[in-house]
């Protein structure tokens, strides 16, 4: 299992975000939270962000759309430069088709489930994505406190993906931490998003390579 870590830049100084992003060029992946007040309760950046950070970055763009009508936008931001798009099942109207669609468009699919949404109801449609994504905190804000409770469903869904033998990643994010991180990875995470514990550190690309090592060294358990 590859360990990958993706440092989130909701806890990046948005001010700056070109020398932040390349403050962690060491990671995998670069996951940029867009978020439109209506979703979640909180407002953050759009396409045309997402169009000049791929273009300030080599890092791949992970884009995690906490919006509603994923439907309609999503295309956009495989458009705008991002190598993966996840969607909320919660707010898709027709997920399969929408997973197909960022595929053929070049992009990685990944679906995302807030903590109370169950795995179990989509498992026909894990063959259609790339990626799953656990939420371990409610969607919405940066710096929130791991919920422990999502250990099992972390767990419950790699047994999912195991079972149908399937190349599919899968993310947590929300409250990863060196303090965290090797739960996740011992429950069967194996890409990482992390913010506040890597923008929050004085060496961002240190706090990558730390956590990095620290999921390893779980996954080898």
């Amino acid at each position: 299992m590859a360990v990958q870590i993706n440092p989130s830049i909701l806890s990046a100084d948005f001010s700056r975000l070109a020398e932040e992003a390349k403050a962690v060029e060491g990671a995998d992946w670069l996951h940029v939270d867009v978020m439109d007040n209506h979703f979640v309760p909180n407002l953050t950046l759009g396409v045309p962000v997402v169009d000049a950070l791929s273009r300030a970055t080599d890092t791949p763009l992970d884009c995690h759309l906490m919006i509603e009508d994923p439907d309609r936008w999503a295309p956009a931001y495989v458009e705008a430069g991002a190598g993966s798009v996840t969607f909320h099942v919660e707010a898709a109207a027709a997920p399969v088709r929408l997973a197909r669609e960022i595929r053929a468009k070049g992009a990685r699919a990944s679906m995302a489930l807030k903590p109370a949404t169950p795995i179990e109801p989509y498992e026909d449609l894990l063959p259609e994505l790339d990626m799953l994504l656990i939420m371990t905190v409610e969607p919405g804000f940066g710096g929130q406190a791991f919920l422990d409770i999502m250990l099992p469903k972390i767990r419950r869904t790699r047994e999912l993906i195991d079972r149908h033998g399937l190349e599919l990643w899968l993310q947590v994010d929300g409250g990863v931490s060196e303090s965290t991180i090797e739960r996740c990875a011992e429950a069967g995470a194996d890409v990482f998003v992390a913010g506040s514990a890597v923008y929050g550190a004085e060496d961002p690309a240190a706090a990558v390579a730390a956590l990095r090592d620290r999921a390893r060294a779980a996954c080898a358990h």
